[in-house]
């Protein structure tokens, strides 16, 4: 593929998907949006954040294998409890780290 058809390529992605992104934004205040889809694209971002999340607390080492001893897991699990019950931020990260240094401590 020559240097001038790649460019092209590069440019024509570029656009598509800048297209793309701009149909959302300028067709977002045009069109009513059905108050069930309002409701779900609620939980979208914090979807996103457990499956960004999960892996690395399920699999520390970033290997495909589960590790019962994993001090990672209970200490997400009472981060989660401490979020649910009071939604703030700052404690949950506290209680969180707390959990896990206290647990690794246990576990070594």
């Amino acid at each position: 593929m020559s240097d001038l058809a790649l460019w092209g390529l590069f440019l024509l992605i570029g656009l598509g998907t800048f297209a793309l992104r701009l149909s959302f934004i300028e067709l977002y205040g045009n069109l009513r949006v059905p108050p069930l889809v309002t409701r779900a694209l609620a939980y979208v971002p914090a979807s996103v954040l457990a499956a960004l999340v999960l892996p690395a607390v399920v699999y520390p080492q970033g290997h495909g294998d589960f590790v019962i001893g994993n001090p990672q897991i209970p200490a997400a699990i009472i981060a989660a409890g401490v979020a649910w019950k009071t939604r703030n931020t700052v404690l949950t990260l506290a209680v969180g780290m707390g959990a896990l240094w206290g647990l690794q401590m246990l576990m070594a």
